[in-house]
């Protein structure tokens, strides 16, 4: 199933997408992982929807070196454990948005990445009892400042920056993470190909290591790392 989170003169709303060719949104009560959810009736086309990320995180948690090509094209090392930090929820951009290249950094970077959307509370939950506690996958561009971040010891800024967190378009449940494509194009040129057979630590790993370092909430993103390939991206490029 595929979930999508749109504008109405209400405000946002959860859909479901629904009809013979997957063109409707049936407009959903709440979250799609919140109990008692239910569909409202209400059915819009999707193509007239203006979109918002589907994602209402408390925080972003990112991982950092989780493909052995990428940290060797940074000149990293492979970590020990999972590298975490934290994207703000700010950061956050629509489906088809703008990102803003800032005045601070000269080096704006892709990265594409395979994002984990938590559908449960979790704090310090086993490997082997993770799967529940997701809802879904969605994809994330987890956009940094490559300079900043060279430049700082900590992430934060570098990765933070208003626009910096693309999401979307949407939420796709019943699919296994185990062995799936993550691709970045820009101008249609293919620059990072990757899969998730690569990871350095699988997705069970990295949402159990997080829960044990804070409480996940529903609506939470685990963003999961990037392949090799990232390069600069400069005013006017078309990042997918």
């Amino acid at each position: 199933m595929r979930f999508l989170r749109y504008e109405t003169e209400h405000g946002p709303r959860w859909g479901i997408v629904a009809g013979e060719k997957e063109n409707l949104a049936d407009e959903l009560t709440g979250a799609p992982w919140a109990v008692g959810t239910a569909r409202t009736g209400v059915q819009r086309p999707i193509a007239m929807l203006r979109l918002v990320a589907p994602a209402e995180p408390t925080k972003i948690v990112c991982v950092g070196r989780n493909y052995r090509a990428h940290a060797k094209e940074l000149g990293n090392e492979v970590p020990k454990e999972p590298l975490l930090f934290l994207k703000s929820p700010s950061a956050l951009l629509k489906p088809n948005g703008e990102i803003f290249c800032p005045p601070e950094s000269d080096d704006v970077q892709h990265e594409a990445e395979l994002g984990v959307v938590i559908g449960r509370k979790m704090t310090r939950v086993s490997p082997e009892n993770v799967r529940p506690g997701i809802f879904g996958l969605t994809c994330v561009n987890d956009v940094t400042a490559r300079d900043l971040q060279r430049a700082e010891t900590q992430f934060t800024r570098a990765k933070s920056f208003d626009t910096f967190c693309p999401v979307g378009p949407s939420i796709v449940t019943g699919v296994s993470w185990d062995a799936l494509s993550v691709k970045c194009r820009v101008n249609g040129e293919l620059r990072q190909d990757g899969n998730t057979r690569d990871f350095v630590f699988p997705v069970e790993r990295l949402v159990s290591f997080a829960s044990c370092a804070m409480t996940l909430y529903p609506g939470d993103i685990i963003s999961t790392g990037t392949p090799a390939g990232v390069s600069r991206v400069v005013p006017g490029d078309l990042v997918e």
